[in-house]
């Protein structure tokens, strides 16, 4: 769930951020969709788990964010350089 997240908010992120967008700008919608969707997909694996104990409530707020930052970095990458690789050229 937390993969699948990751890719619609890199896609979201490579639409939202334009060829003229400035770098600090871009750092902020990116990381901001960022805690969005993982916010999003903490409060679903809480409501899919239900009434979990105390010790696994870590587990349900770690697991998956690697590959979360990872698809939403590369899905970012790719929708960005599809949106506009013939700008530079």
């Amino acid at each position: 769930m937390r993969a699948i997240l990751g890719l619609i908010a890199g896609v979201i992120v490579g639409i939202a951020i334009g060829p003229g967008t400035d770098q600090a700008s871009a750092v902020g919608i990116a990381i901001s969709m960022a805690i969005v969707f993982y916010i999003l997909s903490y409060a679903t694996g809480k409501r899919v788990f239900g009434n979990i104990p105390k010790k696994e409530r870590r587990k349900v707020a770690t697991s998956g964010i690697f590959p979360f930052i990872f698809l939403l970095l590369m899905f970012m990458i790719i929708t960005y350089t599809v949106l506009h690789q013939n700008i530079a050229s």
